[in-house]
């Protein structure tokens, strides 16, 4: 995976502007959390499909960052997370090892 680290206010809004033209995810991770790394693990070990921008948020050393993300998206904050922002929203999200690659893909691009 090619992750881009998410670890300032800025990059939320270059998201948003980024995901008219691009699905954006963002994967909040939590460096302490044993499900967390199985489910980075896992995302890791998929192909890392074309047209997406994946975003690695490390929520332990960027926690109010992660706040401002469940604010922005409008969503309960869950950690390990996974967002698909396309059209500037959150159309998908989803947690704990129900994170998967196939699923992110599939929601990108149909709906």
């Amino acid at each position: 995976m090619n992750w881009e680290t998410l670890s300032n206010e800025d990059q939320l809004e270059q998201i948003k502007q980024a995901s008219f033209q691009t699905p954006q995810v963002i994967f909040k991770h939590s460096t302490r959390c044993s499900i967390s790394s199985t489910a980075l693990n896992r995302l890791e070990r998929a192909d890392m499909p074309e047209g997406i921008d994946f975003y690695y948020l490390d929520l332990i050393q960027y926690r109010p960052l992660s706040a401002k993300v469940a604010a922005i998206f409008q969503l309960q904050h869950e950690s390990p997370q996974v967002l698909l922002i396309k059209d500037g929203i959150c159309i998908y999200d989803e947690s704990h090892m129900a994170i998967a690659m196939d699923e992110i893909v599939e929601h990108a691009f149909t709906h």
